[in-house]
This record gives C-alpha cells, sequence and structure tokens, in this order.
C-alpha cells in the first residue's frame, strides 16, 4: 500500500534570516510511504498529519534539510512498518515567482 498526503499547508516558523525567525510563513508538504498492509495493521493519514505539523511547529527548524531529516525520522520511528518514504518540504512565499522546495526519498528493508 502506498499512503500520500499531498500539499498539507499551514504557518510555521522555519528559515535562517531573522525575519523568518519572528514570524511564521507558509509551508507546503507531500508525503508518500509504501508500507505493508494487514488486517487492522495500518497507517492512519491523520496521524501523520499531526505528527508533521507538531514536529515543525515545536522544533521551529532553521534548514528545510534538517526539517526533512527530523520528519523523516520522527516517521520512521512512529511507523516502523514503512518500507520506502518520499517527503518534499516547499516554501511557496520566501522568493517572488516561484516555489522553493527540497525532497527525498528513503528506502528501508523490512
Amino acid at each position: 500500500m502506498q499512503i500520500h498526503i499531498e500539499a498539507l499547508t499551514f504557518d510555521t516558523i522555519i528559515g535562517l534570516l531573522d525575519f523568518e525567525r519572528e514570524r511564521p510563513q507558509k509551508v507546503i508538504i507531500d508525503l508518500s510511504a509504501e508500507y505493508e498492509y494487514h488486517q487492522n495493521d495500518f497507517i492512519d493519514y491523520a496521524d501523520i498529519v499531526a505528527l508533521i505539523k507538531d514536529e515543525l511547529r515545536t522544533k521551529r527548524y532553521e534548514l528545510l534539510e534538517d526539517a526533512l531529516l527530523g520528519l523523516k525520522e520522527l516517521l520512521i520511528q512512529t511507523f516502523p512498518q514503512i518500507k520506502m518514504l518520499t517527503l518534499k518540504i516547499a516554501k511557496p512565499d520566501i522568493l517572488p515567482g516561484c516555489v522553493v522546495a527540497i525532497s527525498e526519498t528513503w528506502k528501508y528493508q523490512t
């Protein structure tokens, strides 16, 4: 099975610049996770959304790279049945005329 969460959008503190540390800005999270589904052993997408929001709002990362790695670690620890995880974090309002983002895919043996 694959679970997809697309365009999870919320405001949080993330970035290096002074103004990024002072006021929240919009981020957009995309996630795809492959896992083995067995009867009554599923991953609840609402739990994933809550974990992502809490992690980014609590940790207030400076770098998108560190935020991405922090999310990966949290998700893999919380849902060890994940076999493959793709995460993308975008900041749509940081530069005019474009959306900047960072992404990565990890594969795990289960």
